[in-house]
């Protein structure tokens, strides 16, 4: 195989699995996490980081594919399919608008 060591699993006490991963992703993507941590703030009258944002997501979204019913499948999102039509921008220019967009000063400059 390869020599990737496997990131090690921690049970929790409330029957859940922590696991750390490394996962890249575009701007955008970090953005609209930064959006969700804000709105999972506001609801939680708390600060709340990107990890908390990334796990509400992944339960609030397996919730939500449990209450379909069997057989119908959620439609599938990707995140090229969202940009794809955005004019071409050089990273850094992507970079800054994702950090304007996370702390909320996108169009007041």
């Amino acid at each position: 195989m390869n020599d990737r060591v496997t990131p090690p699993m921690h049970a929790l006490p409330d029957g859940e699995a922590e696991l750390t991963l490394v996962v890249r992703l575009p701007w955008e993507d970090v953005a609209r996490l930064g959006q969700e941590a804000g709105r999972l703030a506001s609801q939680m009258r708390r600060p709340v980081t990107l990890e908390e944002a990334v796990s509400h997501r992944l339960r609030s979204s397996r919730s939500a594919a449990h209450a379909k019913p069997a057989g119908e499948q959620p439609p599938a999102v990707t995140s090229s399919a969202s940009v794809s039509s955005l004019p071409s921008r050089p990273p850094a220019e992507q970079a800054r608008q994702a950090i304007d967009r996370i702390n909320g000063t996108a169009g007041t400059a």
